[in-house]
């Protein structure tokens, strides 16, 4: 909102340099393990993070930037390690926030482990693939005669987060499918099913053979069930579904045919 009002384009979050609502460079500090960590990444204290975001720097000219932070002295040294100018103005949260909406948002952080980034959950979905994502609608009123502030961003919890890392077993993938199989007609049975995970959370890969009652269109049938255990299984799981590969092993004949 206060990006908006001043006519700033570019914002520095967690981590994140973010053009409107765009991630144009880094990593968030919210797929750090530890609180430790996550500071560290805010900071900019890793020389190739900073680096990468200067060279956005360099490509983008941004005429003025918007910095969170939760502190004076945590401005003051995201600007060193990103060789920025000096700082021009300072806002400060409670120059713009209420304290209800303050207290809204300890409660989020302390009691439910939630974190918002200020970007979109599609922009960020592919980076935080096995957290767990929530759309974040915002309508704000800025005063009488003024066009509200509308926007969406995303709310997370983090793995550091009171719920702690958690893991997916391969076992609730084959469920997910084959419940899905059994509400599909032209899916007689599942004969095979793999899951490999594709690095540390890029997400997933499956694999599977499957029996098809006769009388479909083959190819038709497996495409329209490989988006349904993409849909499904991204929505339940918070995973991204980065390939699917369905093969039909065998065609089964009813005793009618």
């Amino acid at each position: 909102m206060v990006a908006s009002q001043k006519n700033i384009k570019f914002l520095i979050d967690d981590g994140l340099l973010i053009k409107e609502n765009e991630v144009i460079a880094g990593v968030s500090a919210k797929k750090a393990p530890t609180k430790i960590e996550t500071v560290k990444k805010a900071l900019f204290n890793n020389k190739e993070e900073a680096e990468e975001i200067k060279k956005a720097f360099r490509k983008y000219r941004p005429e003025s930037i918007l910095i969170l932070g939760t502190s004076d002295n945590m401005i003051k040294k995201i600007i060193e390690n990103l060789g920025l100018p000096d700082l021009t103005e300072t806002i400060y949260i409670t120059d713009v926030a209420t304290e209800e909406e303050m207290a809204d948002a300890k409660r989020m952080r302390q009691t439910e482990g939630k974190h918002v980034i200020p970007v979109p959950t599609f922009e960020i979905k592919k980076d935080f693939s096995g957290f767990i994502l929530d759309p974040l609608q915002i309508f704000k009123s800025t005063g009488k005669d003024t066009t509200p502030y509308i926007s969406e961003k995303s709310i997370i919890r983090p793995t550091f987060s009171y719920l702690g890392n958690f893991v997916i077993s391969d076992t609730v993938f084959r469920q997910i499918i084959e419940y899905l199989a059994k509400k599909t007609d032209s899916i007689y049975k599942i004969v095979r099913i793999r899951i490999d995970k594709i690095g540390q959370d890029a997400g997933v890969s499956i694999y599977m053979e499957v029996t098809l009652n006769y009388g479909y269109n083959i190819l038709e049938e497996l495409k329209i069930f490989k988006k349904k255990c993409k849909k499904e299984i991204e929505n339940l799981t918070a995973m991204n579904v980065e390939v699917v590969d369905i093969i039909a092993k065998n065609i089964h004949m009813s005793e009618e045919n």
